[in-house]
């Protein structure tokens, strides 16, 4: 699905609710994106949504990722029309998928590290 909207975020948050236990509730942290809070957006009943401030990256990891992204798999690149776009975004993020490693470096805050 690659449109971003509320109709697609509001079926993604009823996917992420069939994978909650039915006796815990999820709390999905979301950065500004319009459709994230949007009024025709439908959370189910066991996922609340926490909105990040406005203007804060660091909280933000995800943006790291696009960073990574754009730099070593996008950078330089011409696409030919908008399924050119989706199709090189979609490799892109295939072959960053795959390197857990690498994801755990790029999205990991030493702040946020709990030790016992």
């Amino acid at each position: 699905m690659p449109t971003a909207n509320a109709e697609t975020m509001s079926l993604h948050l009823n996917a992420i609710s069939r994978k909650v236990a039915p006796d815990a509730h999820a709390v999905l942290v979301f950065d500004g994106a319009g459709y994230h809070g949007a009024g025709a957006l439908c959370v189910p009943h066991n996922i609340t949504l926490l909105n990040l401030p406005p203007y804060a990256p660091e909280l933000n990891p995800i943006e790291n990722v696009w960073e990574y992204l754009r730099g070593n798999k996008l950078a330089i690149t011409v696409f030919d029309d908008y399924d050119d776009i989706v199709d090189k975004t979609c490799d892109a993020w295939n072959f960053f998928e795959q390197d857990p490693l690498r994801i755990a470096s790029i999205t990991t805050r030493t702040w946020a590290t709990v030790n016992n």
